[in-house]
C-alpha cells in the first residue's frame, strides 16, 4: 500500500520529470530554429508552472481556499484554459499581423511588375 507521503513523492517525481522533458524539448526546438525565442519565454513559464505545481501541491490547495474555491484542483484546470486562450489570442493577433504584411508586400510586389510591364513596352 502507498503512504500519503509516497504518494506526494511520486506526483513530485512525475512533475518533475514532465517540466525537463517540457524544458529539453523548448531548447531543441530553439536550436533547430523551429521555435522563435520569444516564444521561449512563455513555454518556460510553462514548465515552471508545472514544476512548482509539482514540487509544491500544496501550493495549489492553499490558493484555493484563499479564493474561495471548494474543489482546489478545479484551480489549476482553469488557469491552464485561461492561459492557453491567452496564447490562442496572441497568436492570432500576431497572424493577423502578418496576414497584413503580406497583403501590403503583394501589392507592392504588383506594383513592380506593373512597373516592370510598361518599361518593357516602352
Amino acid at each position: 500500500m502507498i503512504t500519503a507521503g509516497r504518494r506526494i513523492m511520486t506526483y513530485r517525481t512525475t512533475a518533475l520529470i514532465i517540466a525537463v522533458c517540457f524544458v529539453a524539448v523548448i531548447i531543441a526546438l530553439v536550436r533547430r530554429q523551429r521555435l522563435n525565442v520569444l516564444y521561449t519565454y512563455w513555454w518556460t513559464f510553462s514548465a515552471a508552472a508545472i514544476l512548482a505545481l509539482g514540487i509544491f501541491p500544496q501550493m495549489l490547495d492553499h490558493v484555493g481556499r484563499f479564493l474561495g474555491i471548494s474543489y482546489p484542483p478545479i484551480l489549476a484546470i482553469v488557469v491552464g484554459l485561461c492561459m492557453l486562450f491567452v496564447k490562442v489570442l496572441t497568436m492570432d493577433i500576431e497572424r493577423t499581423r502578418q496576414e497584413k504584411q503580406i497583403r501590403i508586400l503583394a501589392q507592392r510586389m504588383a506594383a513592380y511588375e506593373a512597373r516592370l510591364d510598361a518599361m518593357a513596352r516602352e
